[in-house]
């Protein structure tokens, strides 16, 4: 009979117990703040992957000579390339600035002829307007007075929101 007896309550005791610690309230995320800031610092990490890490002057670059409603300027094509080498879009700060060119020499660069002030493409819209998608690239037109045939040498500089300084040089010969 003793058995009989433990053989019931033991299955009621369990089912009371079960019932009692069991319910249909919701789980509750967890509240510790150093998993969404692990998370978070993942995902910037995953983003920081793909920031710029070199600037490139496109072969497109030129003079283009004075009309008689334009003065002459320089057409600049500047693309930006991720670690992967691909061509993004991304903000910052560039800067250009020109410099003679002197031939027959071991340091081309010579003296700087003009720098234009910084062009601040971190505003979305302004960077839109510079931004050019079937190229993948960023197009400037910068005036300049036309001095001979000069040649030149154009450096670009991109200041990234990340405080990375990029920099390139391409040499501008003027066309016949």
């Amino acid at each position: 009979m003793r058995m009989k007896l433990i053989y019931i309550i033991f299955p009621a005791f369990f089912l009371l117990l079960l019932i009692t610690n069991t319910g249909c309230e919701q789980p509750k995320p967890p509240t510790d703040s150093t998993v969404t800031t692990d998370n978070i610092i993942g995902m910037l990490s995953l983003y920081t992957l793909y920031t710029p890490v070199k600037i490139d002057i496109m072969p497109l670059t030129e003079f283009t000579s004075a009309n008689d409603t334009q003065r002459p300027k320089i057409n600049v094509y500047v693309s930006l390339l991720d670690p992967y080498g691909s061509q993004i879009k991304s903000p910052g700060k560039f800067r250009f600035e020109l410099y003679e060119y002197i031939q027959r020499s071991a340091e081309p660069k010579g003296k700087r002829a003009i720098i234009w002030p910084d062009v601040d493409l971190t505003n979305p819209v302004k960077n839109n307007d510079y931004w050019r998608d079937f190229l993948r690239a960023y197009v400037f037109s910068l005036p300049y007075e036309q001095a001979g045939n000069q040649d030149y040498i154009l450096q670009v500089t991109c200041l990234c929101p990340n405080g990375k300084r990029l920099s390139t040089e391409f040499t501008l010969r003027q066309t016949k």
